[in-house]
């Protein structure tokens, strides 16, 4: 029998391993939300809540349940697009598919994310993520949910954006 936290290990493995297997030897020439058929899964639907700013598309692949609590997202990041400052309590990884997204933790410098790198956000570290300014960025966010729920602060700034 497997772990709940080596499930959600190897789920991450495995979604890693068919991002990239799916697009190993495609030359990117568009921003994501420019061209759809560089897409790996579905845009999905522009989000109408206030956690982020900009215009952001989620795209549910994965629920979390009662025998895996991790759900799997398909985010879509306009250009200039954000998160707010949040944590998760069980954590998060994030895949970069496609576009130039950004990621920082609180206190710490601003990380350039391109597809195919992979962010591990420790569990209750307040952090952001989003795209750069002029490119469109999309991800894959597995989130752990056993320990509850995203934990939603404060607007990013201009300021801490533009850094």
């Amino acid at each position: 029998m497997v772990s709940e936290g080596r499930l959600f290990i190897l789920l991450a493995s495995c979604m890693a391993t068919a991002v990239l297997s799916c697009n190993s030897g495609k030359e990117q020439k568009y921003a994501a939300t420019e061209n759809a058929t560089n897409l790996i899964f579905p845009k999905g639907k522009k989000t109408t809540n206030d956690n982020f700013t900009g215009t952001v598309y989620l795209h549910s692949l994965i629920e979390g349940d009662s025998i895996n609590p991790n759900s799997v997202g398909n985010v879509t990041f306009e250009p200039g697009a954000r998160s707010k400052w949040h944590f998760h309590p069980a954590g998060q990884i994030l895949l970069a598919t496609d576009g130039v997204g950004y990621y920082q933790e609180k206190g710490q410098s601003k990380i350039i994310l391109r597809k195919g790198d992979v962010i591990k956000c420790p569990p209750n570290v307040p952090h952001w993520h989003g795209a750069s300014a002029d490119t469109s960025f999309v991800q894959i966010a597995i989130t752990g949910r056993k320990k509850g729920p995203t934990v939603w602060l404060d607007e990013v700034s201009d300021d801490e954006y533009n850094k």
